[in-house]
């Protein structure tokens, strides 16, 4: 349930203008504050005495830290990396932001990535780049600030009080506080996280003639309750409180 975002700086100083500078935050509005005051703020070294900078895009959505910050990594580096091997190589005449925006979009269709449910987030229009690979569906492109989803506390006693009296109906044991639950957005069913990923990968498997690679998550799947179509990006996204009902009517996240 916490942030890890990956973001992309472009630096607006007519010295250095059109630099980039991608790292990793916890809190974007903090770290790009950090980046513009210095070093002395807790900004990198390499945006020091640089600035201003523009936060103009972040990617989050990832699971953990470690899982951030190997995608940092890999966006930093993707030479070095060994899933972005096939990716082609900066051209002289490219421009350094947009190497990083193909180098992205590469990232985001590759593996194990391809699987996670990020959102990509423009910060800033004027910066939105035109491509011509795009994310995979699940995948949500979002424009705007990074809001904090904050619950309150009457709200979390309330859902303590609710996991006393449900049960999942996959396994059919009930729920405890310290159980990882999520829930259909179109039934409103609980169920635990993974008797539902169990359940869906399961199902794609034996409906597949070809032996499929044994995942963790699923990517999209069924409801075991009503039935309808559900993508595991929508469930993480509804779970966390950031799914308008304009989405739970659509089922669409992509522009």
């Amino acid at each position: 349930m916490n942030f890890y975002g990956v973001y992309l700086l472009y630096c607006l100083n007519p010295k250095y203008r059109g630099r980039t500078y991608i790292g990793f935050t916890v809190n974007p509005n903090r770290r790009i504050n950090q980046h513009n005051k210095g070093k002395e703020a807790g900004g990198a070294v390499r945006t020091h005495g640089k600035g201003p900078w523009e936060m103009v895009l972040i990617v989050h959505g990832f699971p953990n830290m470690i899982s951030a910050l190997q995608f940092e990594w890999a966006w930093t580096k993707p030479k070095l990396s060994r899933r972005l091997k096939n990716l082609p190589n900066k051209k002289a005449a490219d421009k350094k932001y947009d190497y990083c925006i193909n180098v992205l979009c590469h990232m985001v269709n590759t593996g194990p990535w391809n699987r996670l449910p990020l959102t990509i987030r423009w910060l800033k229009q004027e910066y939105k780049f035109s491509i011509n690979v795009e994310p995979p569906l699940h995948m949500a492109i979002e424009h705007g600030p990074v809001k904090n989803v904050r619950r309150k506390v009457e709200a979390e006693e309330n859902h303590v009080t609710e996991f006393k009296t449900q049960q999942c109906v996959l396994c059919l044991h009930c729920f405890n506080e310290n159980d990882n639950t999520i829930s259909c957005f179109h039934c409103n069913t609980s169920y635990h996280t993974m008797c539902l990923a169990d359940t869906i990968l399961n199902a794609q498997t034996s409906d597949r003639t070809t032996k499929l690679t044994k995942h963790l998550l699923p990517v999209d799947g069924t409801c075991p309750k009503c039935f309808r179509s559900i993508l595991w990006g929508d469930l993480i996204r509804f779970k966390k409180g950031g799914f308008s009902e304009k989405c739970v009517n659509d089922t669409c996240f992509m522009e």
